[in-house]
């Protein structure tokens, strides 16, 4: 997912579709003399500190008085919840000195410092300029952090931190086997977001069934209403729903094959049905007139007027359509709409995922100081102090208990508790980017949503695109352990 044409406002929560991709790890723009150097960079770096004393305090054995250099990217989310961390991080260890840099430009402030062997002790690696993570895994530069997730969460040192986090963080941060490498913080929930004022107005419940939801499409047809619109012009958005749907039909492993590029991996019934499903929407005319040539924040804005009733979208959708949506618009969002009683996984089944990736460098002087920052952020109260600033959840399963929750925020956190373990987190968007947005998404399902190919005609395409993808040597390829 991303586009240079996508998203030109910077501003909480309105990032570029670029930088929010960059974000979750999807695409990344470092220069080639920045992969090089980190190639061939064999510097030992500016010398590790000694280790600290270990104890209850300090399970991670900081060492209390060890400088800690923190490099945050200075984007959507701002500073200020890190710099309140920062606070309690310089309240627990005052004898250490904290060098707190914000910066948009993360390849241009940190490669002559990677060139050089003294990385930052954490990172923030997001934005247009983030690093490019499979080059830092593949190039060893970057540290496990294992370590913080085995140590005592915070507020109850009887759980690691690894038992306190949302499903789906620590698989995102993980490439080839168990280490993990990148921590991300924020959590987006993905899925149809709609107005339950306007459902309610049609005297209508959220479909679980397919039946159920051409049933909906068909009482808003009649008020004049379209049922789903998307952003058009960014027809990857469509996957927010559509993955989801694919896995609930045929279960999670359908995704994993995808993602994978296992051969007919796009032929399997479950994907046939839900491309079907899709394009009877398309046939009876529930569409909002004109999407195919809407892009997000069009789509976004006809569908606040309540032109439309679905849209496949983010959880930054709360705040990227603030100002064109009604104080009473009761924002809402659910799972995607099975087909059956026979799909494989239950109703609730969503699509959630970290994104804001931290890293704590390999050559880091202070990795220990700086998986303590993290341990830090994930602790409730740092957590809340997030998601009461940016009204966006944290990798922390929970935090949410006594803050008032924006109704977006609120119906996510209900649709989260109603998935339980029934979380999938189709990674084709961070393993493949180009195949993910260009092809499956532009050519494939934009052609499919516009009317202009069959389901059969999409997968036969796609499955070529992903064959083509499994073959190109040049390609680092990654599967589902």
């Amino acid at each position: 997912m991303g586009s240079t044409s996508a998203h030109t406002d910077e501003g909480l929560g309105r990032r570029d579709l670029i930088k929010r991709s960059a974000a979750i790890g999807l695409i990344s723009v470092p220069t080639m003399g920045f992969l090089s150097a980190c190639a061939s960079s064999g510097g030992e770096g500016n010398g590790k500190v000694e280790k600290g004393t270990k104890s209850e305090k300090n399970p991670l054995a900081v060492n209390e008085s060890a400088p800690l250099d923190f490099v945050l990217f200075d984007g959507g989310f701002g500073q200020q919840y890190a710099k309140d961390a920062v606070k309690i991080y310089e309240t627990n260890y005052p004898k250490a000195k904290v060098k707190f840099t914000p910066t948009q430009k993360i390849t241009t402030t940190l490669q002559p410092r990677f060139n050089g062997g003294n990385p930052p002790d954490l990172i923030d690696n997001s934005g247009a300029e983030q690093m490019d993570m499979g080059v830092l895994v593949g190039q060893k530069q970057l540290a496990d952090l294992t370590p913080l997730l085995d140590a005592p969460s915070i507020d109850d040192p009887s759980k690691k931190v690894r038992d306190t986090l949302r499903p789906g963080i620590i698989e995102m941060g993980q490439f080839d086997g168990e280490p993990c490498w990148i921590l991300n913080y924020a959590y987006t929930v993905y899925g149809v977001w709609y107005s339950q004022k306007l459902l309610d107005s049609l005297d209508a419940k959220y479909p679980e069934t397919w039946d159920e939801m051409i049933a909906v499409c068909e009482k808003a047809k009649k008020k004049g209403i379209a049922a789903w619109t998307y952003a058009g012009k960014h027809p990857y958005y469509v996957p927010f729903s559509l993955y989801p749907m694919i896995a609930k039909v045929g279960g999670r492993e359908v995704l994993d094959a995808i993602d994978n590029l296992e051969p007919k991996a796009w032929e399997h019934p479950a994907v046939k049905a839900c491309f079907e499903a899709y394009y009877e929407l398309v046939k009876k005319g529930y569409i909002l007139k004109g999407t195919p040539g809407l892009d997000h924040i069009q789509s976004q804005t006809a569908w606040t007027e309540g032109k439309a009733l679905f849209i496949p979208n983010g959880s930054w959708v709360e705040n990227e359509a603030a100002k064109t949506m009604p104080a009473d618009f009761g924002l809402a969002v659910s799972g995607p709409t099975g087909l059956d009683a026979s799909d494989k996984m239950p109703s609730g089944t969503i699509w959630a995922a970290g994104g804001e990736p931290f890293i704590v460098p390999a050559k880091a002087a202070n990795p220990a100081g700086g998986m303590e920052q993290l341990r830090i952020m994930l602790s409730e109260a740092s957590s809340k102090n997030f998601t009461q600033s940016v009204k966006s959840l944290t990798a922390l399963n929970g935090g949410t208990d006594g803050i008032e929750l924006s109704p977006g925020l609120k119906s996510g956190v209900a649709a989260l508790e109603k998935a339980g373990q029934n979380v999938v987190n189709p990674r084709l968007q961070d393993w493949y980017v180009a195949l993910q947005k260009e092809k499956i998404g532009v050519a494939g399902i934009g052609e499919l949503m516009a009317g202009r190919a069959t389901p059969a005609e999409t997968i036969k395409k796609i499955q070529k695109y992903a064959d083509e993808a499994a073959q190109d040597s040049s390609i680092k390829h990654y599967k589902h352990q």
